[in-house]
C-alpha cells in the first residue's frame, strides 16, 4: 500500500509539473488537458490505472507526453471526434474545457492508449536546429574542415538535414536558401554569425526505435507527439519531412553508447567530427550516459588538429534549454544558447 501512495503521490508531482510546463509554453491547451488528467489521477480513474506504477521515473520517461502522444494519435486517425471539436490540429476550437472529452478518449479506447504508452516519445522537432545550427557554425569556424555529424536519439533522422534548411539572422540567409524548412525570427537580440553554406561530408544517427518519416506510419508517429495546438511546428515537420525524401541519413536501430563507443573508436582525420543530442540525456539510464561521456572523452583525449572532435549538446537547463559546446583538442566548454524547448526563442550567447 505504501509503495501505491508514493508512486500516485509521484504520478501527481510529474503531471502537475508538466502542466504547469504546458501552460508556460506556447500550448495552454495541454495545460487543460493536464488538469482533467491530474484530477482524475486523484480520484483514481482510468489515468490512474494507466499511469500509477508505470515507471519508475516518469519524469524522465516523460509518461505524461507518452499519455498526450496516444490519445493525439486517436484524435489524428478521426476516431475522438468529442475530442477533436478542442484540437487545433484537425480543425477544432482551441476554447473551452476539452477534459471531458479527452477521459471519455482514454476510456474508450483505453487498450490502445495503454499499448502506444510502451513506446518512447518521439518528438523529432525541427525547431532545435535553428538552436543547433550555431554550435555547426562554431566548429566550422574553428576547425574550417568538412563535419561529420553523429546524432544520438535521431529518432526519424530529419535534425541530421539541418544544413539543407533555411536560416535567415536578419543579416544573412545561410543553408539552402530555397529550403520549405525556414527560420527566420527566432533570436532575441544578437542571432549567431552563420556562413552562407556549410560542408557536411557524413551524416548518421542512432536511436533505440528509430522511424521513417517519408512512411505514413513513422509521418503519423511523429505528427501524434506535437502539441496540437502549435500548428507552426506541423507546418514544419510537413516540410522537414518533403527535405528527408531528398537527402539521405542513416539512422541505426542501437543503444547510444554502444553505437558512439563504435563510432569514436577511431579518428577521422580530415573531418570535424561532431556528436550531437537534443534533449536526449533524460532518456538514457544512468550507466548509459556515464558511457556516452566516456566514450567522447577519451575520443577528445584523442584529437588533434587535423582530426578534430566536438561535443554539441542541446539540454535541459531549467525553464530553458541550454546549448553547450566542448571542442577538442582542448577540451574548452562553451554554453552557446539558452532556448525553449521546442527551439525558439533563442538568446544567443556565443559571441
Amino acid at each position: 500500500m505504501h509503495d501505491r501512495v508514493a508512486g500516485l503521490e509521484r504520478i501527481v508531482e510529474v503531471i502537475a509539473f508538466q502542466a504547469q510546463a504546458c501552460r508556460a509554453s506556447p500550448s495552454p491547451l495541454y495545460g487543460r488537458v493536464l488538469d482533467a488528467v491530474l484530477a482524475d489521477v486523484r480520484d483514481g480513474g482510468v489515468c490512474a490505472e494507466l499511469l500509477v506504477g508505470r515507471d519508475e521515473d516518469p519524469l524522465a520517461s516523460a509518461l505524461a507526453l507518452r499519455l498526450l502522444g496516444g490519445v493525439h494519435r486517436i484524435v489524428l486517425d478521426g476516431r475522438a471526434p468529442e475530442l477533436a471539436a478542442f484540437y487545433p490540429s484537425v480543425g477544432g476550437a482551441d476554447s473551452g474545457d476539452p477534459g471531458p472529452a479527452f477521459l471519455t478518449t482514454v476510456r474508450r479506447h483505453r487498450d490502445e492508449v495503454e499499448r502506444r504508452m510502451l513506446d518512447g516519445v518521439q518528438t523529432n522537432e525541427v525547431g532545435r536546429s535553428a538552436v543547433l545550427v550555431g554550435g555547426y557554425a562554431a566548429v566550422t569556424r574553428r576547425t574550417a574542415l568538412p563535419l561529420r555529424v553523429l546524432e544520438l536519439g535521431a529518432s526519424a533522422g530529419l535534425n541530421l538535414r539541418w544544413d539543407h534548411f533555411s536560416y535567415d539572422t536578419g543579416r544573412a540567409v545561410s543553408g539552402d536558401p530555397h529550403s520549405s524548412v525556414r527560420f527566420r525570427d527566432v533570436w532575441e537580440g544578437d542571432p549567431p554569425d552563420l556562413p552562407t553554406s556549410f560542408d557536411v561530408a557524413e551524416r548518421s544517427g542512432c536511436d533505440r526505435s528509430p522511424l521513417d518519416a517519408t512512411t505514413p506510419e513513422g509521418r503519423a508517429t511523429l505528427m501524434s507527439f506535437v502539441w496540437p495546438d502549435q500548428l507552426e511546428r506541423f507546418q514544419r515537420l510537413e516540410s522537414a519531412i518533403e527535405v528527408a525524401r531528398s537527402v539521405s541519413a542513416e539512422v541505426a536501430r542501437a543503444d547510444a553508447a554502444d553505437w558512439v563507443e563504435e563510432q569514436l573508436g577511431v579518428a577521422r582525420p580530415g573531418v570535424a567530427t561532431v556528436v550531437v543530442h537534443s534533449i536526449v540525456l533524460q532518456y538514457l539510464s544512468p550507466a548509459g550516459r556515464t558511457r556516452v561521456r566516456d566514450a567522447i572523452g577519451a575520443a577528445g583525449r584523442g584529437a588533434s588538429g587535423a582530426a578534430p572532435l566536438a561535443w554539441l549538446r542541446m539540454e535541459p537547463g531549467g525553464d530553458r534549454a541550454e546549448l553547450r559546446l566542448t571542442t577538442w583538442p582542448g577540451g574548452e566548454e562553451r554554453l552557446l544558447a539558452t532556448a525553449g524547448y521546442h527551439g525558439s526563442p533563442i538568446w544567443w550567447e556565443g559571441g
